[in-house]
């Protein structure tokens, strides 16, 4: 009878195959914690508030911050500034200019493709002042123009990337013994968000325009300063990451042909698990595969977005396959082998896949368009996006309880045909000991990758919420050692499942006497043919018959 590797692999081998999984796991972890810096940076840049002279809005003109053609600078928006009661300066007329990356140590920065996406957070002082109040949730209406230049361009060469007038609500709080002059606790505004960073410099300017028939900017109070909170991926990271990708995805892919020649070298069709863990080790190559290399020399505004869909790809197939491996494995009375067995199941994860999807493409795929688009700034759509990732979360974690009890019932119905060991010959007694051993080993694994896989999806999501619904105080966030190390364990975990359940080269030649039975490993110089290729777990209970 002929099996899988893991079936019929030596102790030695088998262990030096753990053994060098084990160490390529850690090697992840290790790269993510001493090797690679941390992965995202902020850079805190702020807003140069300029003058824009003349009645006429132009809305064509660019205010630069800084450089030669800097622009003329205010020194304060206090309504009551001799210069702005001299010049009878209106708020049209205050544009806030912002050059991304700021300057350090006078010298000036760039950005580069490193940084792989970028995304702007708005933070606004508002001093308390009786004269100026602050209302209640005001309308803060944003006419919002981004630039880009590269450092070959002349200094007042800026190209529009974008522009778009809109809406956000303001939220602020102070303690109502704070006295006039303190600066109210205002929640943090997305601004904008893109896929690529192409350019070397970008350059924001916003307006304020106040429009009393709708209420807009109208009640704002004292605006004192501007911040924006740039947020994008480590340079360093950025190296480590992809040389991770390029490494891995080579050795998935080479192990993944090796598996699906073995497959096509039985003489029969490749059963279930086979055409699930083949599916799965092609999705988790495409996750492998390096695209990020190509944000070096193109622009690919779409990045963001395919990384989603690719991410979410995983999932799904990583979630069914878990489903159907340990379904495969419960050896029960029911007929396996089959996919509508699990229709189920697989809708279930189809259709929370189908749903993640769609609400990413509802802000990602705007953004496409219009990068200072959000869900998050109206009351609905940030109740929406909470629900959906509140409920996402849920839905993973009843999934993992559902694994628990799949598993459960592998373990049990195992137990079960280990009582039926006592009865057989002690050479095979021996021999379906030790698959049973493994077998249990590998389903344990298959827990310990899915805890982790759930942890790192929940721990994803709270991630955003330190700056998309103004939880300051949530400190969640994963390190590099964390990324780095789970990403590392599910290629270590497909690479030992491709390896594993690949067909054997070896067969145990039975032989029956009458005074009892005896078996022995037998290296063949072909593959086995089809009749022999049952598996020695699933065969358990025909051979405690014949015993």
């Amino acid at each position: 009878m002929a099996g899988v590797v893991l079936e019929n692999l030596s102790w030695r081998k088998l262990i030096a195959l753990g053994v060098f999984l084990l160490i390529l796991m850690i090697t992840f972890f290790l790269v993510g914690g001493i090797v690679s810096p941390k992965p995202s940076n902020v850079v805190t840049v702020l807003a140069t508030k300029c003058y824009d002279r003349g009645s006429r809005l132009n809305r064509t003109k660019w205010f630069i911050p800084r450089g030669p053609h800097k622009c003329e600078e205010l020194p304060s928006l206090d309504p009551y500034d001799e210069n702005i009661i001299k010049n009878s300066i209106t708020e049209k007329q205050v544009v806030f200019s912002f050059w991304i990356p700021g300057p350090r140590d006078g010298a000036e920065r760039k950005m580069s493709p490193l940084f792989q996406s970028m995304l702007g957070v708005l933070q606004l002082d508002v001093e308390k002042n009786l004269q100026v109040p602050l209302s209640k949730d005001p309308i803060l209406q944003l006419d919002v123009r981004m630039g880009v230049r590269d450092e070959e361009d002349q200094d007042d060469d800026w190209k529009l990337l974008a522009s778009s007038v809109e809406d956000r609500n303001l939220q602020c709080k102070l303690d109502k013994n704070k006295l006039e002059g303190y600066l109210y606790d205002c929640e943090l505004l997305q601004l904008f968000e893109l896929g690529s960073i192409h350019h070397h410099f970008y350059l924001v300017n916003i307006r304020l325009p106040v429009n009393a028939l709708k209420g807009f900017n109208v009640g704002i109070g004292k605006l004192v300063d501007m911040y924006i909170h740039v947020i994008h991926q480590n340079g360093g990271f950025t190296i480590v990451w992809v040389t991770m990708k390029s490494v891995m995805f080579l050795l998935v892919l080479s192990i993944l042909i090796w598996f699906w020649r073995r497959i096509m070298q039985l003489g029969r069709p490749p059963n279930l698990l086979e055409r699930t863990l083949f599916a799965l080790g092609v999705v988790m190559s495409i996750l492998n595969c390096p695209i990020e290399l190509l944000q070096f020399g193109l622009n690919v505004p779409f990045m963001l977005l395919l990384n989603d869909i690719r991410q979410g790809a995983f999932y799904a197939m990583l979630m069914s396959f878990w489903v159907i491996f340990a379904g495969e494995h419960i050896m029960d009375q029911t007929e396996r082998n089959r996919l509508s067995l699990y229709w189920k199941h697989l809708s279930a994860i189809i259709f929370g896949s189908i749903c993640l999807f769609v609400f990413d493409m509802c802000e990602r795929g705007i953004q496409l368009k219009n990068p200072f688009f959000s869900i998050w700034v109206s009351s609905a759509g940030t109740k929406l996006a909470l629900a959906f990732i509140i409920l996402a979360g849920i839905a993973a974690g009843c999934y993992f309880l559902f694994l628990c009890y799949m598993i459960f019932c592998v373990m049990k119905n195992i137990s079960a045909k280990k009582a039926s060991l006592p009865s057989m010959s002690q050479l095979r007694r021996k021999y379906y000991l030790g698959i049973i051993y493994r077998f249990r080993f590998l389903m344990l694994a298959t827990l310990v990758c899915a805890a982790f896989t759930v942890i790192f999806f929940i721990i994803s999501q709270l991630n955003e919420g330190e700056w998309r619904w103004g939880d300051h105080e949530l400190s969640m966030e994963y390190t590099s050692a964390f990324f780095t190390g789970v990403y590392g364990m599910w290629n270590v975990y497909v690479c030992g499942l491709l390896s594993l359940y690949a067909p054997s080269h070896k067969t145990v030649v039975e032989i029956d006497s009458a005074d009892g039975s005896t078996e022995e490993n037998v290296q063949l110089t072909q593959l086995p043919t089809a009749p022999s290729e049952t598996s020695a777990l699933q065969a358990l209970t025909s051979k405690a018959a014949q015993d």
